[in-house]
C-alpha cells in the first residue's frame, strides 16, 4: 500500500532533533523523499544516515542558505512539493530581563526565517504546479504566557504570514497552513530554564488529556497537510494540543 505522501518532495527545517527529527522520520515512511536542514552537523548526519534522508547544513535566518537548500532539493529529486517550517528556538525571559538581541533573535528564527521560507519555495511549488507549506507554531500563538514574549510575539506573528501567504498563493495551487503543537516531548520544552521556572503540577492540572505529546502524534498531523487528503485546507489552524486551549476547566 502507498504511503501517504509518496512519490512528493519535501523540505523540512529544524530537522535534526525533536520534533523535527519526527517529522523527518515519518515523512520517509510515508514515502517522501525528503531534504532536511538545521544548525545542528553530527546529529543531521546521523539521523540522515540513519533514516535514508538528506541533509544540509541551513541557517533559516541566512536567505543563502536558503537558496542553496532549495536548490540542492530541486537539483537532486526534480522538484518540490512540501515545505515544513519547523525550526524554532525559545528563551524564557521576562520582557524586564530579556535584553533585545535575544528577543530579536527569537524573532529571526521563528518569525523572519518562516518568512524567508514561504519565500524561497514559492517560485519551485509554482514550477511543479503546486505545493504545500505547513508552518509550525504552537499554542503560545493564541495565548501569552509570562517569561515568553518574545515566542509569543513570533508565533503570532507567522499566523499572520501563514494567512496572507494562503491568499497570495492559492491562485498556484499552494496551500498553506499551520500546526500548533501544545505541550510535545521534546528537548525544547524539557530544558532546565523552564523546568525551573514552570510550576509542571499546575501545568498536568491545567491540561485535558495529562500527559505530553509523543512529537510523532504531531507529524501525523503535519504529514495529512502536506498530502493530497488535505485539499480542500488552506490557511487554516490545527491545533495539537492535549485540548489546552479549550479553558479553563471545573
Amino acid at each position: 500500500m502507498p504511503g501517504l505522501l509518496e512519490g512528493k518532495v519535501a523540505f523540512v527545517t529544524g530537522g535534526a532533533r525533536g520534533m523535527g527529527e519526527a517529522h523527518v522520520r515519518h515523512f520517509v515512511a510515508e514515502g517522501a523523499r525528503v531534504v532536511f536542514g538545521d544548525v545542528l552537523t553530527e546529529e543531521g548526519k546521523a539521523l540522515a544516515a540513519d533514516c535514508g534522508a538528506q541533509f544540509v547544513r541551513h541557517d533559516v535566518t541566512d536567505p543563502a542558505d536558503w537558496a542553496t537548500a532549495i536548490a540542492t532539493t530541486v537539483e537532486t529529486y526534480g522538484r518540490l512539493d512540501i515545505l515544513v517550517n519547523n525550526a524554532g528556538i525559545l528563551k524564557f525571559r521576562t520582557i524586564e530581563e530579556m535584553t533585545l538581541d535575544e528577543f530579536q533573535q527569537v524573532i529571526a528564527v521563528n518569525l523572519t526565517g518562516t518568512w524567508l521560507g514561504v519565500k524561497s519555495v514559492t517560485e519551485p511549488m509554482k514550477a511543479a504546479g503546486g505545493g504545500s507549506i505547513v508552518n509550525i507554531f504552537s499554542v503560545e500563538g493564541f495565548i501569552g504566557a509570562a517569561g515568553l514574549s518574545a515566542y509569543a510575539a513570533s508565533k503570532f506573528g507567522v499566523r499572520g504570514v501563514t494567512k496572507a501567504a494562503a491568499r497570495e498563493l492559492a491562485g498556484f495551487g499552494i496551500r498553506v497552513n499551520s500546526v500548533h503543537p501544545g505541550a510535545v516531548n521534546t528537548p525544547m520544552i524539557i530544558t532546565p530554564e523552564l523546568l525551573t521556572e514552570v510550576d509542571g503540577e499546575a501545568f498536568m492540572r491545567s491540561m485535558v488529556i495529562k500527559r505530553f505529546a509523543e512529537p510523532v502524534e504531531v507529524s501525523h498531523v503535519v504529514a495529512f497537510l502536506a498530502s493530497d487528503l488535505s485539499g480542500y485546507c488552506t490557511g487554516s489552524e490545527f491545533t495539537v494540543d492535549g485540548g489546552m486551549l479549550t479553558g479553563a476547566g471545573y
